[in-house]
């Protein structure tokens, strides 16, 4: 099952691909991935580390070509026209990877060089303003917080003014208050016609996103606008709050209609596709002392859990099928 919004975007598109692939020896990264992503809007590209969300946004920029499919990016041929995607796209690693024994300054003034910045040293003056950065320009990259690094980062993916900015897991290893800041940009950057895709494993950070694509080994599971998501999956959940969770929780496991059972925080979330047999596997517990059941809106967090657990034993289930053939 694949929850998709098929129907085409309104207006201009920054990336389509399609059937798009990557193979490493045995290993299948991406397999046949569809997706199209419009303009100034941020695309949210989730999935579990190994997913392969990192090997697709280096196809997408002209880093790594496919074994098959087709793309463009911002118009370019993802095949042929990598230096001219690579010029336009401005692309933040997950890991810091500017030169840690530069200063802040020397570090965008390298980067601008690289991109052929005309005006460099204006545009440098600029850049430092708007990232708050002028008070830290001389000093040692290496030596910066973890939040400043990625400030730093996305400065220098930004340099070149790109009209596409692709961020690899951006918000790994910061504080709260970085991320916060951090989306705050994002925000910005998006309402000036900038397109975001970005990638991250990081649930509550899909809610910043207008767009949601989940992939899992390398395949695709969801593509639609976020707020569609809950409603397209189909599903329907319970909020269950009491003492003893944990025994609660193997209580309803693999009752009829109950999908699955997955604690957040003081409460257990209990989901399923039929509404009507969800009631009546949690109606015992409406009466039971201590135990408090809630209708509430199924999240964004309950469809991935739903098909992870889905696509876990399904691939489990071709397994098993494998073995008793051979």
């Amino acid at each position: 099952m694949t929850i998709a919004d098929d129907s085409p975007p309104d207006g201009p598109i920054a990336v389509e691909v399609k059937g798009l692939t990557k193979t490493f020896g045995s290993l299948t990264a991406v397999d046949g991935l569809d997706m199209v992503v419009p303009e100034g809007v941020i695309y949210g590209f989730l999935g579990s580390n190994g997913s392969g969300k990192t090997t697709t946004i280096r196809m997408m920029c002209g880093l790594l070509t496919p074994d098959g499919g087709e793309g463009r990016t911002l118009g370019y041929d993802i095949f042929t026209d990598g230096p001219q995607i690579k010029q336009r796209v401005g692309y933040m690693t997950q890991r810091f990877s500017l030169y840690e024994e530069l200063s802040v300054r020397e570090n965008l003034d390298f980067m601008a060089r690289m991109y052929g910045v005309t005006d460099r040293r204006a545009r440098l003056a600029e850049i430092l303003e708007e990232y708050g950065l002028e008070k830290r320009a001389e000093q040692i990259a290496g030596t910066l917080s973890g939040g400043w690094k990625q400030r730093l980062a996305l400065a220098a993916a930004m340099l070149h003014k790109p009209k596409l900015l692709l961020l690899d897991e951006p918000t790994a290893g910061v504080d709260p208050a970085a991320r916060r800041d951090f989306w705050d940009r994002i925000r910005g950057m998006t309402r000036k016609g900038v397109t975001v895709l970005v990638s991250t494993h990081y649930m509550d950070e899909a809610v910043q996103c207008d767009h949601i694509c989940f992939i899992l080994n390398g395949r695709k599971l969801i593509d639609a606008p976020a707020a569609d998501v809950p409603r397209l999956s189909g599903l329907h959940t319970m909020r269950i709050e009491g003492s003893n969770l944990a025994a609660l929780a193997d209580e309803l496991n693999g009752q009829f209609g109950v999908e699955q059972v997955a604690r957040f925080g003081d409460a257990l979330h209990i989901s399923g596709l039929d509404a009507q047999a969800l009631e009546q596997a949690v109606a015992p517990y409406r009466s039971r002392e201590g135990v408090k059941v809630l209708e509430r809106p199924t999240g964004l967090e309950e469809v991935f859990i739903h098909f992870i657990d889905k696509a876990t034993k399904d691939a489990a289930a071709r397994d098993a099928a494998k073995e008793e053939a051979a």
